[in-house]
């Protein structure tokens, strides 16, 4: 059984505002130095349910990321956590790309790999949250896709999934190949071992770029993104209160009620 998992490096979601900074012309983020971006905890997960998989079924796992050649420190984490091969695609003319390049840039790759059985993404990226890339990715190499999962189990040549839903969940059946992302109901990835650390670090990670998987230029990068990034800002935080006063505090608690109901609130 082979499975590909889709992971994205993204800055530490839990590093406040005033660590980074931003550059308003080019609308982009400016890393914090000597802060090394981390794989997008959703993308762990997915990691996380792969190796359950490999555990269970002796599934070989490949990790995939499109990024700056950088990202193979990512694709290491992954590794130490018990991932078997890992890949970084890079290129120039990646920059730019919206959900959708970033699929047809996975695709292509994933094709160039060869066969696989499964393909696992995160639900969603932890930093701009679009959740696209899984459902597209599956629509580009033409496999079926099945969203959220929080449990998966192969059945001879298909899986047995556990969907989340609103009021709980459902069970899907699915022949493979095929795609499938990952809820954060999974649970927790594990921790990288001592062992996979220093395996991981004498691992050479390839770089491919878009040669290397015959992309199509048309369809990546900035020219080709159906979205426009038109600002980006750091939301500004305040509270502003006020003081309702009346001539006792029955007086007080009906002046409250109607500025309530004047507000909305009520």
């Amino acid at each position: 059984m082979n499975v590909v998992v889709c992971i994205k490096q993204i800055l530490d979601p839990e590093i406040p505002p005033s660590k980074f900074q931003l550059d308003p012309q080019a609308k982009r983020v400016i890393p914090p130095e000597g802060m090394p971006l981390k794989v997008s905890p959703f993308d762990a997960q997915a990691v996380e349910a792969a190796l359950r998989l490999k555990e269970k079924d002796g599934a070989k796992v490949t990790a995939v990321t499109v990024g700056e050649p950088g990202a193979a420190e990512a694709t290491k984490n992954v590794l130490s956590m018990g991932v078997d091969e890992g890949l970084v695609v890079s290129d120039p003319a990646f920059e730019g790309s919206d959900s959708f390049g970033t699929a047809y840039i996975l695709a292509q790759t994933i094709r160039k790999l060869g066969d696989f059985d499964l393909i696992l993404c995160g639900r969603q990226a932890a930093d701009w949250d679009m959740g696209i890339v899984g459902s597209a990715l599956a629509e580009y190499l033409d496999v079926p896709v099945v969203t959220l999962a929080r449990k998966i189990e192969a059945v001879g040549t298909s899986l047995s999934i556990e969907r989340m839903i609103p009021d709980g969940y459902e069970v899907a059946e699915v022949d493979m190949p095929a795609v499938v992302t990952v809820s954060s109901e999974l649970g927790q990835p594990r921790l990288p071992s001592g062992k996979g650390i220093i395996m991981a670090a004498r691992k050479q990670v390839p770089v491919w770029t878009a040669q290397d998987i015959a992309c199509d230029a048309s369809r990546v990068g900035r020219g080709a993104a159906g979205v426009e990034l038109l600002a980006l800002s750091v939301p500004q935080q305040g509270r502003r209160g006020e003081v309702v006063d009346g001539e006792n505090a029955a007086d007080a608690a009906a002046r409250l009620v109607v500025r309530l109901q004047e507000a909305g609130v009520l």
